[in-house]
């Protein structure tokens, strides 16, 4: 078995079709030394399955980590998968979201003790998330902007993404107006320093959550690195049912208390 040096959290929810288009641009990366750990807040037998059956076929590990669905328990989730990790360094995404195969790469080639690296994603409409098949995902198709514009997608600065060379993506990188935060759907950073923050604050469900971690990190002295025009991943469309104001609410609440207490440590994280 090669040597792994770095551990991806996948999270699911009840997203089969999906998470198998991801998975597949997982085993079309040129960096391979990872293993992906699946952190699924509850998902049915059909993931289940689906797991199964691509583990046959991908080059990479995978680790399922799964609990009992209790509706949008994504922070929990997180935290067990995290402690499943058997590498130093995480890379965190999402099931909805395809990497380009220089992805893994990026985040390998940026990764220094002392910071996080915040990613951005590419939102593509459901017609062509619909549209995406394995041929498309290997060959890459579906991050060659001719193709996605001959498939219905608008010409708009935010291709930038996945047409930028090394030279414009460092320069973007740095005139962005977008802060560099920890974003759920692409980001990564050492075990030592999430572990040593207790990890993702289980209060907090949909909003936010994410964000909240990368301030705690932030406070206990990790700088964040901008490489949202290098490791690019495409953000598949789907309904958010979870997403309520109350959540938004309360999260912002323990935001500000982040914020205004420079907190490094939830209570209610990885360790109880």
């Amino acid at each position: 078995m090669q040597k792994i040096d770095t551990s991806i959290i996948i999270s699911t929810y009840n997203s089969p079709a999906w998470l198998e288009k991801v998975l597949l641009g997982y085993n079309n990366q040129t960096y391979r030394m990872f293993e992906l750990v699946i952190a699924d807040d509850g998902s049915g037998e059909e993931t289940k399955a689906l797991i199964d059956k691509i583990s046959d076929e991908v080059f990479y590990p995978i680790l399922h980590v799964w609990h009992e669905d209790k509706g949008f328990q994504k922070s929990e989730i997180l935290n067990k998968a995290i402690v499943k990790c058997n590498t130093p360094y995480i890379i965190m995404s999402d099931g909805d979201c395809i990497p380009r195969k220089d992805f893994v790469e990026q985040h390998v080639k940026y990764r220094e003790k002392g910071y996080f690296l915040s990613g951005g994603y590419f939102m593509l409409p459901m017609d062509i998330s619909e549209l995406i098949g394995r041929n498309n995902i290997y060959s890459e198709d579906c991050f060659d902007v001719a193709w996605l514009k001959k498939h219905g997608l608008k010409s708009s600065f935010k291709n930038n993404k996945l047409s930028a060379g090394t030279v414009l993506a460092a320069f973007l990188n740095r005139v962005t107006p977008t802060n560099a935060s920890w974003n759920g759907h692409n980001a990564s950073g050492w075990k030592e320093d999430i572990v040593s923050i207790n990890g993702f604050d289980e209060r907090m469900q949909y909003g936010g959550q994410d964000r909240e971690l990368g301030e705690r990190l932030m406070n206990y002295g990790v700088k964040s690195k901008q490489i949202r025009y290098n490791a690019v991943v495409i953000h598949l469309d789907h309904p958010r049912g979870y997403k309520n104001q109350e959540s938004i609410d309360k999260n912002r609440a323990i935001r500000k208390e982040t914020h205004d207490e420079k907190k490094i440590w939830t209570e209610y994280g990885i360790e109880k």
